[in-house]
């Protein structure tokens, strides 16, 4: 596990650590709470947080409450509140504050590696939870809704005049391969579309039947167009294994760059709007909805 550990002491932290690493943990030791705490909202791989109540310039329990916000139902965090004053108070608060476990200070090393195993359990179990709630189930893909919210938190990050491109994929004809190869012969076209997807980065989302969406953070509208068009040519030499031999596909594509002040909603409405353009104007097709440019088809 990659522990967090808060505490006012730098021999409590070195003797914790001690105790941890031989057994495999990875350590990251604060003595400011402050620090520890940007620590844990700049990296999400941390599975624990063990913090002293007697912590500065964060008290103990308001750590434990803005550790909790942080992880919120998105990302499993095991909270153990640590003190000298083992007391029944102490124990309430802690636990009201947003910390899964109390455990008295300086800890005894069974104690420690034993709560460390039922944070362990549990962390494991919400993290699967975790996955099920936000994973298409046929692609593994990102699902619609964590698609959008993953979205929304990265356009929150964007600094000012920092590029962010989206591009929505459709296959094209999809009825027809369902009606004439069957639904099995369906759903290996879709994943086949969405492993092409799950290769280019950014953030990738199933939204819903044939439909995808890629999120390019950094990226501009004319290398969005670049990756689109690199895309649209590997699937269409895509062969999907069908009933009655190899069954060809094309998709085509919609592009829309973040505009200073948009809303999420706004960025998929102009990539959809570009879609359905690439659509009308013969498929197998990339659209920019910033320069309406549509990319001529190659063999």
């Amino acid at each position: 596990m990659h522990i967090v550990i808060v505490d006012p002491s730098r021999v409590a932290l070195k003797v914790i650590s001690g105790l941890l690493t031989p057994n495999g943990h990875f350590v990251h030791a604060f003595t400011d709470s402050r620090e520890a705490l940007v620590f844990l909202a700049d990296n999400e791989f941390v599975d624990a947080l063990i913090t002293s109540l007697e912590v500065q310039p964060i008290a103990g329990l308001e750590l434990c409450w803005q550790a909790r916000l942080l992880a919120e139902t998105r990302r499993p965090l095991y909270i153990i509140a640590m003190s000298s004053l083992h007391n029944t108070r102490n124990l309430g608060e802690a636990l009201d504050s947003g910390a899964d476990d109390f455990i008295s200070k300086p800890p005894s090393a069974e104690e420690l590696h034993a709560r460390l195993r039922a944070a362990q359990r549990l962390t494991g179990l919400q993290r699967e939870l975790i996955r099920l709630a936000e994973t298409d189930p046929l692609t593994g893909l990102l699902n619609r809704r964590a698609f959008t919210t993953r979205s929304r938190e990265a356009t929150e990050r964007l600094g000012p005049h920092s590029p962010l491109s989206l591009v929505l994929v459709d296959i094209d004809h999809f009825k027809a391969v369902n009606d004439t190869h069957g639904h099995d012969v369906g759903d290996l076209a879709i994943q086949a579309v969405a492993a092409e997807l799950a290769k280019v980065g950014g953030i990738a989302g199933r939204l819903g039947g044939e439909e995808f969406g890629v999120l390019l953070p950094g990226q501009s509208a004319i290398h969005a167009t670049e990756v689109a068009n690199a895309l649209r040519l590997r699937c269409q030499a895509l062969l999907i294994k069908g009933h009655r031999g190899p069954v060809r596909l094309t998709c085509s594509f919609g592009i829309s760059e973040w505009s200073d002040g948009e809303t999420v909603e706004g960025l998929l409405k102009r990539a959809d709007i570009a879609l359905y353009d690439a659509k009308a104007a013969g498929r197998n097709s990339v659209v920019t909805s910033r320069t309406d440019f549509v990319l001529a088809k190659t063999a």
